[in-house]
């Protein structure tokens, strides 16, 4: 893993090892922060993701409504 600042100074390796199919993980404050990869990869990965999602249409239907208590809660009386 590099550093934020190791990746700044040799930018031109981290494009070039990304490119040749390796990621280069960078970390900021000692933490993973980002990894570099190519854009054929990120677009592999995007159409991948797309690809397995379902639609909105069918995450509502799978909603399991049935199974959750509702809350028999009423109105409170408010006088004006």
């Amino acid at each position: 893993m590099l550093t934020l600042q190791d990746a700044k100074n040799r930018f031109s390796a981290v494009v070039e090892a990304a490119l040749a199919g390796r990621p280069q993980e960078v970390s900021r404050r000692g933490k993973p922060a980002v990894v570099v990869i190519s854009a054929e990869e990120y677009h592999r990965l995007v159409e991948a993701a797309q690809a397995r999602r379902e639609s909105f249409a069918e995450h509502l239907l799978a909603f399991p409504g049935d199974e959750i208590a509702r809350a028999e809660a009423r109105p409170r009386d408010v006088r004006l």
